[in-house]
């Protein structure tokens, strides 16, 4: 029988990968016990409460992914978007793309210069930046999965934003880092901006979330992409060039795609298929380096070294050249993922010598490793197992606070 290992890779700029040995799985599930993993320890409270609860591994994704929009705004949101890879017991698996979309308006020159030249700060910063938010309707999606109703699950992060927390050293240092951009792009103050820097032990007070909190537990997920809350939405994209429109967040749709699912050392792993590039990358990335059998080489070796890094390296050319968004390009996973395919990729290794870039392909720099993204992992004694990642795409995203 295979064993499987679980994951989710996705990024818009990076591939994370998060592991479960089925092991730990196997372990968990004797202990009756489940496993919550996030960024925060409050957001990964909230969904062990909800598990204690009655709650599965999807009630308890869903619950920590809330908590994290109060408790980790520089990530968690509901103002984003993100990628579900779910597996049941059942021996289902699944996943949900609800990341964000472009506006009715979006136009492909809109972040260009009059020289004709890309405006990054446009495309990263301000209202112009903002795409259509997906979290509150992938938590939505998922629920079908869960035990418990969305009242229960979203209750813990109104608690949190209601009567506020501690933030650390490291939170009151980025939001020190980050307050002139939040003062650059917000003409009615925020919670985050103040007069004075911010200090570990602050308590971080969101009342404005916390009512946004109740309209969904209220009216579901109209009450996020309809009524108030799309109507302050609207009103803050007037507020500067946004260009969201309530159309465009009324039809808002989550797309449920079927998983990438691959051998390796006959284990199933499962993960995101595109417009995540991660696990497209991930098989790529495992296959080149299991045709130099690379358990016989030390951990950390010149010899394993090389081997990851060139897979690697052929895996980001490959998702420079033909990776994208299945709706407007051609999906070539399945060649891309093939051994036929990947064992002539593989053809121009040497295990002594780095392959020149011109053997290798297109490969886009990668900037330093940043933190706007964050990943989650669950598993219920049941043994569901659900990962997600949300993102932001840049540090605290638009940088735009949705006044009220």
């Amino acid at each position: 029988m295979k064993k499987t290992l679980f994951l989710l890779i996705i990024s818009s700029n990076f591939a994370f990968a998060q592991f479960t040995d089925i092991n730990i799985i196997k372990e968990i599930r004797t202990k009756d016990k489940g496993l919550v993993v996030s960024a925060h320890p409050l957001a990964s409270e909230a969904g062990a409460k909800v598990m204690k609860m009655g709650g599965n591994a999807f009630d308890a994704v869903i619950a920590t992914q809330y908590a994290l929009a109060v408790v980790y705004p520089q990530a968690g949101n509901i103002g984003g978007g993100g990628f579900l890879v779910g597996v049941k017991n059942t021996g289902e698996k699944f996943t949900i793309d609800f990341r964000e979309t472009a506006p009715a308006k979006a136009s492909r020159d809109m972040y260009l210069d009059k020289k004709g030249n890309a405006n990054t700060d446009l495309s990263q910063n301000g209202r112009l930046a903002v795409g259509i938010p997906g979290s509150v309707a992938g938590f939505y999606a998922t629920l079908k999965h869960a035990n418990l109703p969305m009242e229960k699950l979203i209750q813990p992060a109104i608690d949190l934003a209601e009567q506020g927390f501690a933030i650390t050293e490291r939170e009151a240092s980025l939001l020190n880092n980050q307050m002139q951009y939040f003062n650059d792009h917000n003409k009615v103050p925020t919670v985050f901006q103040r007069n004075t820097a911010w200090k570990q032990g602050d308590i971080l007070i969101q009342k404005d979330l916390a009512q946004t909190l109740k309209l969904i537990q209220k009216n579901g997920e109209k009450g996020f992409y309809e009524g108030k809350t799309a109507e302050l939405i609207v009103a803050e994209m007037k507020r500067g060039n946004g260009i969201i429109t309530l159309n465009d967040l009324k039809n808002y749709k989550v797309a449920e795609r079927k998983p990438i699912v691959f051998n390796y050392k006959g284990n199933d792993i499962v993960s995101m298929p595109l417009p995540s590039s991660g696990g497209i990358l991930l098989a790529q990335m495992l296959k080149m380096s299991g045709y130099e059998n690379l358990e016989k080489y030390q951990q950390n070796s010149t010899e394993a070294v090389q081997i990851m890094v060139e897979a690697e390296r052929r895996a980001f050319a490959d998702r420079a050249e033909f990776m994208g968004d299945p709706g407007f390009i051609t999906d070539k996973t399945s060649m891309l993922i093939s051994d036929q395919y990947l064992k002539n990729r593989w053809k121009s290794f040497n295990i002594n010598k780095a392959t020149p870039s011109s053997e290798v392909g297109k490969i886009t720099p990668q900037p330093k490793e940043s933190t706007e993204t964050t990943h989650i992992s669950v598993i219920d004694k049941e043994g569901n197992a659900v990962a997600v990642t949300t993102t932001l795409n840049g540090l605290y995203g638009s940088k735009v606070v949705v006044a009220g």
